[in-house]
């Protein structure tokens, strides 16, 4: 019975992880738009994610991290991607991101449908010394 209190315990704790490196995203994000660094503000949140990119962490459900580019204007595709390769680019991030279970990185804009996804597993560098 007490290895289920244990078991909780680390549930809460990595959806603590989770929430924490949202909260921090979303802090550095305001920060580097307030102080001219970045020219949109961006602002990350969980979503459902794409079923067809989950891997052997992804979460049963809210497996996507989606940011939302708030510009008051569709953004074009290659406006898209290129704040997708900011954190692709980051393999470190990439690699958390996957061990807090999340296996979609979605990018949108405020106005407007359309958004870019990836799966995070792509760009990881997993199993390069396996190759």
């Amino acid at each position: 019975m007490w290895y289920k209190i244990i078991e909780i315990k680390d549930w809460f704790g990595e959806v603590t992880e989770r929430y924490r490196l949202i909260k921090d995203f979303n802090r550095a994000a305001k920060y580097a738009f307030i102080q001219g660094e970045s020219p949109t503000l961006l602002e990350a949140k969980i979503t459902k994610g794409d079923s067809l990119y989950k891997h052997a962490f992804s979460k049963w459900m809210a497996s996507g991290f989606r940011i939302r580019a708030l510009t008051g204007r569709p953004l074009e595709k290659s406006e898209l991607i290129e704040i997708g390769r900011v954190i692709l680019d980051n393999e470190e991030l990439t690699r958390k991101l996957i061990t807090l279970g999340w296996d979609t990185l979605e990018v949108h804009s405020n106005g407007g449908f359309n958004g870019a996804k990836w799966p995070l597993k792509e760009f990881a560098n997993i199993g390069g010394f396996l190759k």
